[in-house]
């Protein structure tokens, strides 16, 4: 199990993610789920993955050492694509791909093909995207009225984004808020852990503003989720006890 979350605001785009895998408790490893292709001036752009490992990987791995166009006989790989609509195709062909030569030998073994991803980034000539793909390539877009996706364990993070974040949220506030998220899904789900990865970046500056690997006891993490579990005992005092006739 994993969780990624991408947020995209008016100021830039936040992508955070953890990289613990598990195949069973007595199994677990660490992964990195974040993969960054960054060319100042020209791309940022950036792959979250959830879902089975195995598959995960040998997108990566295509996506990275090129796929021949069948029209042109040329390789292609995602740093050669023109804008981040073509780079989401790109990828869904990535996944179509894997399927076709692992798929039937999976689904024999009674493994299921199951993978997700984020992307997201600008590059030159076009606008700041993020996109969520599913296993069978396709995808969908984050809009002003939707301004974040996750992939994985999302559903113990999603209140809090739901509550908090829109279009007009701070970059600043967004990663706060996705930390935030983070830290309530680790808390739920021992399938999610640290380290996490974080990448900022700010709308039209065509570069990384932020990328960094949070472990285990930085001092602000650790203080943030302090501050939040005190926060939330503190509101649930303040709220007045239902009328309902219950004594404390």
């Amino acid at each position: 199990m994993t969780y990624c979350v991408g947020i995209l605001v008016k100021d830039g785009l936040v992508m955070i993610a953890d990289t613990r895998t598990n195949a069973g408790l007595d199994n677990v490893a660490t992964f990195k789920k974040l993969h960054i292709f960054n060319e100042p001036g020209e791309r940022v752009v950036a792959l979250a993955t959830a879902g089975n490992l195995a598959i995960s990987q040998s997108v990566m791995s295509l996506v990275t050492e090129g796929i021949e166009n069948p029209e042109t006989g040329e390789v292609e790989t995602l740093e050669t694509m023109p804008s981040m609509f073509k780079t989401a195709q790109f990828v869904g062909r990535a996944i179509r791909e894997v399927y076709r030569t692992d798929g039937e030998s999976m689904q024999s073994q009674g493994a299921s093909f199951e993978v997700q991803m984020l992307l997201g980034g600008q590059i030159a000539g076009g606008r700041l995207r993020l996109f969520m793909l599913y296993s069978a390539g396709n995808f969908i877009e984050a809009t002003s009225e939707t301004p974040y996706l996750q992939i994985g364990e999302h559903k113990y993070g999603k209140p809090i984004l739901d509550r908090s974040v829109t279009d007009a949220t701070t970059l600043s506030d967004a990663l706060k808020l996705g930390l935030i998220s983070m830290d309530s899904t680790m808390r739920s789900n021992l399938g999610v852990g640290m380290p996490i990865d974080i990448l900022v970046c700010r709308r039209d500056a065509m570069d990384l503003e932020l990328q960094r690997r949070i472990e285990v006891g930085e001092p602000y993490f650790h203080d943030l989720r302090e501050r939040w579990s005190a926060a939330l005992r503190a509101a649930h005092v303040a709220i007045p006890s239902p009328p309902y006739g219950v004594k404390d």
